[in-house]
């Protein structure tokens, strides 16, 4: 039989040892590679059909896997104005100004990517923003995903004229009067805000996450472990008009109000969905953010806040944890703060106490732990899914931004420390959380390596915590296919693995680190078949 693909004269990198195998070719057919060998070797495998391609010396390795993104509600909250390069007041209402001046009348203005630290030490609130969105409903998402700040005219829409009270660590933020400021804390807050807001329709939503989806295969991107609460008929609609270029392993959302009848039906949707993607876990949040007070520290943050779990009732969570964890179903966990995270381990210990054979787990983002937590990671089997460019963008070598002075120096001093978990054993993944963060595979992996921000002028953040290169392409290949349980399939250049590539113009472990997110992507494989070409191939 004829292979589907044939690439020749490329080098073939090895993520398990870091050197070029001794190969120039690669053939692949039905979605697996069948061939690691010369060019002539490879030519004999080519019929009529076969797509051949001469790499000129590139670089091949195993496809690039965001450890951690959030593709359908990701393209839904990017449809508004990106504020995500204002750095200070004057950014953000030129930005504004001009998306406000384009808005029909009496139409909603939607933002994403607002940076706390914009604000400087000032509060975050709609009275900053007043002089250009007078009269205009706005919602702007935070970077972190889990605030908003509406605009005076988008409460008044939405109702909310002062404080109100719910379960799960949400908060209408208020001055001293008990006016709103604009600031929401955490989903059910915001949410009271979307109610009032037009949505996007389905046709939309569609539309603009496979918009999204091409653009990551080009910058390099052959899956993702997808963590949005929903989407499933988003990813069916687009596999069946042949418009899903990555390979996705989904997780829905467990909540705290998810009761038994709902927590049955997480279990039951696992392992369905389609060729490329696939629900193969559950997501589940211990806490909020440290920038905006909602995560779950030891001790409370220099605000007296961040002192509360997510979920009303921790021992609700763990008994969650438990039940998954008999199912066979994966978890991956958001804990931020050190008390969140070494709840979640407390948890996945009593689960394994109880039934020492099951699923992998993981949780997501620790950005702040001491060093007895690091230690129980690796003899948990917890893997650590890790974003270094949060660490890199959104917080400073000398601890001026908001999410270090919320935590004083000593817990800003143990920023996402990606390298002692690494030594200790721990498999470490690295993802964007995009939206939150820039999505391009290489810009991730520089980041932990060189732990600057996109400005490379800057000092790094946490120097002694980077990966070396060889750390951060395993962070993205081996170990992301060791949690998703796909290791014996992906992650490597084998034959018999998925023909899921990445092609590189230049070796990821020999260009310098500051260099690596320009390197151009020549080509993306998924399943054998090309997703992206770059020029001149």
């Amino acid at each position: 039989m004829p292979a589907d693909l044939v690439l020749l004269s490329a080098r073939l990198l090895d993520p398990a040892t870091g050197g070029l195998l001794p190969h120039t070719a690669l053939a692949a057919r039905d979605g697996r590679i069948v061939l690691l060998g010369d060019d002539r070797e490879a030519r004999a495998l080519a019929g009529p059909r076969s797509t051949v391609l001469d790499l000129r010396g590139a670089v091949i390795v195993p496809g690039l896997t965001d450890g951690h993104l959030h593709p359908v509600s990701g393209a839904e909250r990017t449809m508004g104005v990106d504020l995500s390069g204002c750095r200070d007041l004057a950014a953000v209402r030129d930005a504004l100004a001009g998306a406000a001046r384009e808005l029909p009348p009496g139409a909603w203005l939607r933002g994403w990517g607002l940076d706390p630290n914009a604000f400087g030490t000032a509060p975050v609130g709609h009275a900053a923003l007043a002089p250009v969105l007078d009269g205009v409903p706005a919602l702007l998402d935070l970077f972190d995903g889990h605030s908003l700040l509406a605009s005076e005219r988008a409460l008044e829409l939405a109702g909310i004229d002062g404080p109100r009270t719910f379960a799960q660590g949400s908060e209408i933020v208020c001055d001293t009067e008990g006016r709103p400021t604009g600031l929401l804390l955490e989903d059910a807050a915001c949410e009271s805000a979307e109610a009032a807001a037009p949505k996007p329709t389905e046709a939309q939503i569609r539309a603009r996450t496979a918009e999204v989806l091409h653009a990551m295969a080009a910058a390099g991107l052959t899956g993702g472990h997808a963590m949005d609460g929903t989407g499933l008929d988003v990813y069916a609609a687009l596999e069946a008009e042949d418009a899903l270029p990555l390979r996705l392993r989904v997780h829905p959302w467990c909540r705290p109000e998810t009761d038994d009848d709902a927590l049955a039906e997480l279990i039951r949707l696992q392992g369905t969905g389609g060729a490329l993607w696939r629900v193969t876990g559950v997501k589940l949040f211990m806490d909020g953010t440290i920038d905006n007070g909602t995560a779950w520290l030891e001790a409370p943050d220099r605000h007296g806040e961040s002192a509360r779990a997510f979920w009303p009732d921790p021992l609700r969570y763990t008994q969650v944890i438990a039940a998954l964890h008999r199912a066979g179903v994966p978890t991956a966990t958001h804990a931020i703060g050190d008390a969140a995270v070494r709840h979640v381990l407390d948890s996945v210990e009593k689960a394994r106490a109880e039934h020492p054979s099951g699923p992998r787990h993981r949780v997501e983002h620790i950005e702040t732990v001491p060093d007895d937590t690091v230690r129980r990671f690796a003899p948990l089997g917890v893997a650590a899914s890790m974003q270094p460019t949060h660490c890199c963008e959104f917080t400073r070598a000398d601890h001026t931004d908001n999410w270090s002075r919320r935590l004083g120096e000593e817990r800003a001093g143990r920023a996402f420390r990606c390298r002692d978990l690494w030594a200790t054993g721990a498999t470490v993944v690295l993802g964007s959380d995009w939206p939150i963060a820039p999505y391009p595979p290489l810009q991730v992996m520089a980041g932990a390596r060189h732990r600057r921000p996109a400005d490379l002028s800057l000092p790094p953040h946490g120097p002694e915590q980077a990966l070396t290169g060889l750390q951060a392409l395993r962070a993205m290949t081996v170990n992301a296919a060791w949690v998703a349980g796909e290791e014996e399939h992906a992650g490597r250049l084998a034959v018999g693995y998925r023909a899921d590539l990445t092609v590189l113009a230049e070796d990821p472990l020999a260009v310098a680190d500051t260099e690596l997110a320009g390197v151009p992507v020549v080509l993306t494989v998924v399943a054998g078949r090309v997703r992206h070409r770059g020029a001149g191939v």
